[in-house]
């Protein structure tokens, strides 16, 4: 963990208040950086579309196959997604297609739409590096109190 990955989740965070309501998706943020520290892009949970995640929206908004992906680092306020009925591919296969070796989330992704979300399963698994950072947690939960009772 560095200070870079801290200030870079904590602006997922701030990414994740933009999301327009949901009483059936989680409000998420997400921001993509380069190897040498910059933005490459950001995108929040229903950006785009009622159905977008954040990952995939930030994904979305860069040109396929664009090198820069192959040393980036994704920061997002929740574990990217490992199931989904809405699309046909997550968020974990979007990233690992993408060839993005290293992700830093805050939280896991709680068992409230899908039972054991896997997203960091199969992150890990692809060979990606996945890091967890609680220290961001509390924040990105309270964005989504709504759902979480």
């Amino acid at each position: 963990m560095t200070a870079s990955d801290l200030f870079w989740l904590a602006r997922a965070v701030e990414l994740s208040k933009l999301c327009p309501p949901s009483a059936t998706a989680f409000s998420v943020g997400a921001v993509i950086v380069g190897a040498d520290g910059s933005v490459l892009s950001e995108g929040y949970s229903r950006e785009l579309d009622a159905h977008n995640h954040a990952e995939e929206a930030a994904l979305g908004k860069l040109p396929a196959g664009d090198p820069r992906l192959r040393g980036a680092t994704v920061y997002s306020s929740l574990e990217p997604c490992g199931q989904r009925a809405s699309r046909p591919r997550t968020c974990a296969q979007l990233i690992i297609a993408a060839g993005i070796p290293r992700v830093v989330v805050t939280w896991r992704e709680p068992d409230l739409f899908v039972t054991g979300c896997q997203g960091t399963a199969l992150l890990t698994a692809a060979g990606v590096t996945v890091v967890e950072l609680p220290e961001l947690a509390e924040a990105a939960r309270a964005v989504n109190a709504h759902l979480l009772g």
